[in-house]
């Protein structure tokens, strides 16, 4: 293990967020920036040394990638760095976006955490990472010899670029598809800049490029480029289009200017963060602003509006307010639904619990001016409106952030032919490779929206799948059991 003692001697620490006052005048991440880098590893190398080193390391259940983690703590908290990022990237292409981003079900599985504070993994994962960078030890991974194989990736979030970086490295041609003007799908428009620069993500993106990686930006598949062309030019398609279809609610008013989806409203402000835009066309400036959903991407709705001057953020969720503490109903190691308090809360705002939407109103030019909104219980399953709870909030701006309910039945997978399970996602065996010989899925086309971690995990199964199908090899990747589904 790290220090024997470390657990007992150390307290856990998280990373410090900037002041509130001066995180609000930027869009840069809300972490303190530390004077050194010294700094950076004398606090991870102690927080690294709480590791026990357990003899059963159940952080290793709790996180889908199976990342080595009491591995690389030791070697954090032996200052050998190099070998620690070694270890870290074993199982991991992206580890400084699981680290700024993954809720971290490695931390809720640490054995430390039944009767303590667990390793903040996070932030050791993090110190590994920028140090790597810092020392130039991250390269290109450039492959000795190439098969001639050609392998489209469709979609460039976490999955498609986990898949395109294995393959890549294995000898393939890549070619990754996305429709917009940028590569990154949710981590470029979708995670909003004070979550995680995006200069993590560029320099990630060129690591790639000079590995044979090549991007097409402003193509929709399916659209621009036929299915039966795609099939025709490449030996091996992978599906990584994300689960991009919203939850609507279609109430009286939604045809309100002014109630957008979220995923209409975080683009443009990212756009304005990475100056290419002046100002977003839909901004929170003097409005009383509601969004709609508690969790994570409500959480960036949030903060975005906190950013443009919003006079009033409220953001409504349905489920009752999660315990301070662990129900009996949800032990270790299992991810704990708690009450969580995240950097865009702790900016300001009201968050109100166990209510529901019943009506947007509007005003004589047809704007959003007001929501109609009911207290709601539990009762039979069904959440049931509390008689005489109703009352009207303002709202100039509504966004709508309740997730996400498959991915799109566009022309793509229509055209592929490709079967869907009964949940309305791409069907995929244990290989990742769907009811279409030579096409494959990854991440939330095929499971359903899900966790950054799960997705960067499932590109590299769908990698070995791919290699395996090209090199005719019966090499399976790891199986998709009934129980790998986000305990978030």
């Amino acid at each position: 293990m790290a220090d024997p003692k470390g657990f007992m001697t150390t307290r856990r620490e998280n990373a410090q967020h900037r002041p509130v006052f001066l995180r609000l005048k930027d869009w840069r991440e809300v972490y303190e920036e530390s004077n050194t880098a010294e700094f950076r590893a004398e606090a991870g190398q102690k927080q690294a040394g709480r590791c026990m080193d357990c003899g059963i390391p159940f952080c290793h259940q709790g996180c889908p990638l199976g990342n080595l983690i009491p591995e690389w703590n030791t070697l954090v908290w032996r200052e050998d760095w190099q070998r620690a990022a070694e270890r870290l990237h074993a199982t991991n292409n992206f580890p400084e976006f699981t680290g700024t981003l993954c809720p971290a079900p490695c931390e809720s599985a640490c054995v430390l955490g039944i009767n303590d504070d667990p390793v903040s993994i996070k932030r050791v994962e993090v110190s590994i990472v920028d140090r790597a960078w810092d020392e130039g030890w991250i390269t290109p991974q450039v492959p000795a010899t190439r098969t001639g194989k050609r392998v489209a990736v469709v979609g460039s979030g976490p999955a498609g670029l986990a898949a395109a970086q294995q393959l890549s490295r294995a000898g393939h041609d890549v070619v990754v598809f996305e429709r917009a003007d940028a590569i990154g799908g949710l981590l470029r428009y979708g995670i909003p800049e004070f979550k995680m620069e995006k200069a993590r993500l560029d320099r990630r993106l060129e690591q790639m490029r000079a590995e044979g990686t090549e991007f097409r930006t402003g193509v929709d598949v399916g659209v621009d480029i036929t299915a039966e062309r795609l099939r025709a030019e490449f030996d091996a398609v992978v599906l990584a289009g994300g689960a991009t279809a919203w939850r609507d609610l279609p109430i009286p008013g939604r045809e309100l200017a002014g109630v957008h989806q979220a995923m209409e409203y975080l683009p443009p402000a990212n756009k304005v963060a990475a100056g290419q835009l002046d100002r977003s066309p839909i901004h929170a400036a003097g409005k009383h602003v509601v969004v709609i959903g508690g969790g994570d991407t409500g959480a960036d709705c949030v903060g975005t509006a906190h950013r443009q001057g919003a006079a009033s953020v409220t953001q409504l969720e349905i489920m009752p307010k999660p315990p301070q503490a662990r129900a009996e109903a949800n032990p270790w190691p299992t991810y704990p639904l708690l009450y969580r308090v995240t950097s865009a809360h702790e900016e300001g705002g009201e968050r109100v619990y166990s209510v529901s939407t019943t009506e947007f109103l509007g005003d004589t030019d047809g704007n959003v001016r007001a929501l109609r909104l009911a207290e709601v219980e539990l009762v039979g399953g069904r959440f049931t409106p509390v008689a005489g709870s109703e009352r009207e909030i303002p709202a100039d701006l509504v966004t709508l952030a309740m997730g996400f309910v498959g991915p799109e039945k566009g022309a793509l997978l229509t055209d592929l032919g490709v079967d869907l399970d009964d949940r309305g996602n791409v069907a995929r065996g244990r290989d990742f490779q769907t009811s279409v010989e030579g096409v494959f899925t990854a991440g939330d086309m095929g499971r359903g929206q899900s966790l950054i971690v799960w997705a960067i995990a499932e590109g590299r199964s769908a990698a070995a799948g791919v290699d395996a199908y090209l090199t005719r090899r019966a090499v399976l990747p790891r199986p998709i059991e009934p129980t790998d589904r986000p305990l978030v």
